[in-house]
């Protein structure tokens, strides 16, 4: 078995569960592949009896069998997986070295767990639905998709932008804000949750569009079937405008013309047993955390 571990970086802190993870995979035989600027980072931290296999890009995973990719750090980790995995149907496994943690659920103390799970495959499998993003220039190379969101933005601290925001052709609406969100059901625990848009289960075949800090105060978010394609014209006082596909970032002027929709492929999101979507609301939101409960 092989599994790939990917990671940004890592502080001292997280040393010991990033050895403990190294030697839980070799005593379940699981052969990891590195990802090659996380292990030039761990080279002075860790010994390593050989040197690992190691990936730096998507296609270096086209010529190996990978069971599994694992993820180390937080949910901003967990996204820029999707830029490897690709198509390619490898499930990813998010282990919470980060803050929050929604996609990445699972706790450090929790390796030993995970690791069995991986090898004895006693894991769930959720299936993500991905925006693809379509655009009459090139943009975001070969990747133009996101697990989370797809948002235009004003640039800098320019003006507030007009998007004209149309579902399957038909006028919706025009949003005098700061910018727009498209979010799938996975991104809405993200960026829209914070602007306030509606907590909405991976498994709802919807997205939602939440206006940033919209000029007109009864403009809300709304949910739409995610069978739509929302499309979208831009203009401001400014020429440019920023358009992100979850952490990824484009500049963008008003002649471009951009449309999202569902992809035709999904991303295999791994869970341990005991956990699921309620039990991570729970206990990241601190739903049912509240005195009353306890006086009884």
């Amino acid at each position: 078995m092989q599994i790939a571990l990917y990671s940004r970086g890592f502080i001292t802190a997280d040393l010991g569960n990033i050895r403990l993870l190294l030697d839980e995979l070799q005593r379940e035989e699981i052969t990891p592949v590195i990802y090659e600027p996380f292990y030039r980072s761990l080279q002075p931290h860790i010994p390593f009896a050989t040197a690992p296999a190691t990936f730096a890009h998507a296609g270096d995973l086209n010529n190996m069998t990978i069971d599994c990719l694992v993820s180390l750090g937080g949910d901003g980790t967990l996204l820029d997986t999707v830029c490897f995995v690709r198509d390619k149907n490898i499930p990813v496994l998010g282990i919470n070295f980060g803050r929050l943690g929604f996609l990445a659920s699972i706790g450090k103390e929790e390796i030993h767990a995970a690791v069995k799970a991986l090898q004895q495959r006693t894991y769930v499998v959720d299936k993500r639905t991905l925006l693809h993003l379509d655009c009459n220039i090139p943009l975001f190379g070969d990747v133009p998709y996101a697990l989370n969101d797809f948002t235009i933005h004003k640039k800098d601290t320019s003006a507030m932008v007009k998007i004209h925001t149309y579902l399957n052709g038909e006028f919706l609406n025009t949003y005098w804000a700061d910018g727009l969100i498209v979010a799938t059901p996975t991104g809405s625990t993200g960026y829209s949750l914070s602007c306030g848009g509606p907590v909405v289960f991976p498994e709802a075949g919807s997205f939602v569009i939440t206006p940033v800090a919209p000029h007109n105060l009864n403009v809300r978010p709304v949910v739409v079937p995610d069978n739509n394609v929302i499309s979208f014209e831009v203009e401001g006082r400014s020429d440019l405008f920023l358009c992100t596909l979850d952490s990824r970032m484009e500049t963008i002027d008003n002649t471009v013309q951009l449309a999202v929709k569902k992809e035709a492929f999904k991303l295999s999101l791994l869970r341990l047993d005991d956990s699921n979507f309620l039990h991570t609301l729970r206990h990241k939101l601190l739903w049912g955390i509240d005195t009353r409960n306890r006086l009884k």
